[in-house]
């Protein structure tokens, strides 16, 4: 199932989106967002069923809407607590978060 970790899917739904991760059986795991005007995003939700637990894919949620983020020139406002405590630990990504 790594493999499939590689794929993270985007989905825009107009005011809210995702990132997917889907796994052979139809599993997913997903990281969902509010885009606040048209800079800012609302990390609200990141969910990871135990088929992909200790495979690193909740970061790799993360870090895909971090990039994704970066090259529009946009802000993440973490309200998710997974999302939060990501932000904690890389403070690489302090250039994308909203202060």
């Amino acid at each position: 199932m790594s493999e499939q970790l590689q794929e993270i899917e985007f989905e825009d739904h107009g005011a809210k989106g995702r990132y997917v991760i889907r796994a052979p059986n139809g599993e997913e795991a997903e990281m969902t967002f509010v885009k606040v005007g048209d800079d800012q995003i609302i990390i609200d939700h990141t969910g990871v069923p135990d088929a992909f637990r200790g495979q690193g894919a909740g970061l790799r949620l993360v870090t895909r809407a971090v990039h994704d983020a970066r090259a529009a020139g946009k802000k993440i406002i973490p309200l998710c607590p997974f999302a939060a405590a990501q932000f904690r630990r890389h403070p690489e990504w302090a250039d994308v978060l909203k202060s």
